[in-house]
């Protein structure tokens, strides 16, 4: 789209929620506008703003930008990462796009493994921005914006995670007013649709409340959509079912059979650009497809556990301030060792599961922990991982440059506030966003995350910690908003993950699967893993001995991309 002139041009992914405002306002400025299109607010912002319009956008993003006269490109993602941007430099050329199967479709951009994201990617589950799993091609960062210019290109910040921007000391009476104004506010924006609008509905206290919100805030029955599995542990469709009853939503619900996941694993590369070992990927794109359906728009609630602190390991944090207080010989010899031995078992998050992954981070310091907790290999075990002449090339004192160069900015920060800062730039940004975006946008599905519209992030962000964990009750305030709105087992139940019984499946029905995924010619001929320490890993878990399905899964989905992509 282009300015009267045509010296503005700008190609533009995402939703611009503020842009009937923008659009107001430019009017009254002189600017004339010949579409309904939000996109067309970006080019006239820009003609007022240049650079500095990237702050008055409120929404979800990747734009680039061309002004002719400037002879000046502008890359620009959207404030905490809910659209992706890729680009690469060399030779004078910017090649840049939403997806990295776009920019190797350039017959000069090269395909060659970055061996320092393969060793993030093992560990955290997902090569972290701003690197990709190919050298020299990059992510842009939320929040920042590239400008190309003489050949030349530099990467500015234009916002940044904050716990400053409402210093007030409020009363609970007013931070739950506020609370309720800014999130209604959000799902308000999110509603606003010219094509069927739904919400996806896991009967979780997030997901629950913006159904609530929207209900209210809509004149007739908002759909929600849910989808539920035959193994029970894994199952929360139960409460999906009493969140639709309660909200009188028009509610549709799938119960997968395990042929719907297991048939949709091989392809998983088709759509998936980098390697991405969240198993959560698989349902994502089943509840997309399933709700794709019925509507074109969806509301999830991505961003409420980063947020108000409602992962375990915020809990598992303040257990380990009085675990270490344990002299270390008891923890050492006695404690680990127990741990260690007890019998695995492959349901959902099982106690055994738990606490292996919980003295599995011990020895590392606080920041670090959270990405042991959550990932999959640990560094140690990269030296038997890879063959010789890969781990020979690996820095290994790179491996947490990224979340040592975030820590920079907020190192003045309270440890809860360093974890929450984190849990936004990492998991959410790399993990969390990309397995959403990746998975509803393969089959033609919008959605809108109202828990990350910015000045909604900034008001939480500045709450003090007691109200989003108090001692070990995770999102306190949010809890107290919502406690006289929806029934109480929803508000206060578990965090359950929306997890895939994979420790089960790798054992029976991907059996064959894996087994040729991992097979000692092609991992041989492929040169980047030990064979036998994998061999050994397989043989652990199909014994029941121990309980391998993070690191083979990750291992797995590694394979299955390399095969598409290499």
């Amino acid at each position: 789209m282009t300015n009267e002139d045509k010296t503005i041009w700008v190609v533009f992914n995402g939703e611009i929620y503020n842009f009937q405002e923008l659009k107001e306002k430019l009017e009254k400025q002189g600017h004339q506008f010949k579409t309904k299109s939000d996109t067309e607010a970006i080019v006239h912002l820009y003609e007022e703003k240049e650079e500095e319009f990237l702050e008055e956008l409120n929404g979800m993003f990747a734009i680039a930008l061309w002004d002719e006269k400037k002879e000046k490109l502008i890359l620009a993602r959207d404030r905490l990462g809910e659209k992706p941007l890729y680009y690469v430099v060399f030779n004078q050329n910017l090649v840049f796009g939403s997806e990295l199967k776009a920019l190797l479709a350039h017959p000069l951009v090269k395909k060659e493994l970055d061996l320092g994201s393969l060793a993030k990617y093992l560990i955290y589950e997902y090569a972290p921005a701003p690197h990709s799993i190919l050298k020299d091609i990059y992510k842009l960062c939320p929040g920042e914006y590239l400008v190309y210019k003489n050949n030349q290109a530099s990467v500015k910040k234009y916002w940044e995670i904050s716990f400053d921007k409402n210093p007030e000391n409020l009363t609970k009476d007013e931070y739950l007013g506020e609370l309720e104004k800014r999130l209604e506010g959000a799902v308000k924006k999110r509603l606003v649709a010219d094509v069927p609008l739904g919400i996806f509905l896991s009967g979780g206290l997030d997901s629950t409340s913006l159904a609530y919100f929207a209900q209210k805030n809509s004149s007739k029955r908002i759909k929600t959509f849910s989808i539920g599995f035959v193994d029970r542990s894994f199952d929360e469709s139960e409460y999906a079912r009493q969140a639709a009853r309660f909200l009188k939503t028009e509610h549709y619900e799938k119960i997968l059979e395990p042929k719907d996941c297991l048939n949709l694993i091989p392809q998983i590369a088709d759509f998936l650009d980098e390697p991405l070992a969240d198993a959560s990927l698989v349902p994502t794109y089943l509840l997309s497809q399933f709700t794709r359906e019925k509507v074109t728009v969806a509301l999830g609630g991505d961003g409420g556990d980063e947020l108000f602190m409602g992962y375990p390991t915020f809990q598992a944090y303040r257990l380990d301030r009085i675990y270490q207080k344990i002299p270390s010989w008891l923890r050492n010899y006695f404690i680990q060792p127990l741990i260690k031995n007890l019998p695995p078992s492959f349901n959902n998050i099982s106690f055994d599961f738990r606490l292996k992954r919980f003295i599995a981070g011990s020895s590392f310091r606080p920041e670090i922990k959270n990405q042991i907790w959550l990932g999959s290999f640990e560094p140690a075990q990269l030296r038997d991982l890879l063959a010789p002449s890969i781990y020979q090339q690996i820095k290994l004192n790179k491996i947490f440059e990224d979340i040592e160069n975030y820590l920079e900015g907020v190192k003045s920060k309270s440890i809860e506030n360093r974890l929450i800062y984190l849990y936004l730039k990492n998991y959410l940004q790399d993990d969390i966003l990309v397995k959403t975006d990746r998975a509803s946008m393969a089959v033609g599905l919008e959605v809108r995350a109202p828990f990350l519209d910015y000045t909604l992030v900034d008001f939480i962000n500045s709450l003090p910690t007691e109200y989003k964990l108090r001692g070990f009750k995770t999102k306190y305030l949010f809890k107290e908003l919502m406690k006289n709105k929806l029934p109480q087992n929803i508000v206060y139940r578990p965090k359950k993950g929306f997890g895939l019984p994979i420790a089960k499946w790798l054992k029976n029905d991907l059996k064959v699967f894996v087994l040729d995924s991992f097979s000692e010619s092609k991992i041989k001929r492929e040169g980047i893993f030990n064979f036998n320490y994998i061999k050994n890993l397989l043989q652990e878990h199909f014994s029941g001995q121990k309980d391998n399905r993070k690191v083979l899964w990750t291992l797995l989905i590694f394979e299955i991309w390399l095969e598409k992509w290499r």
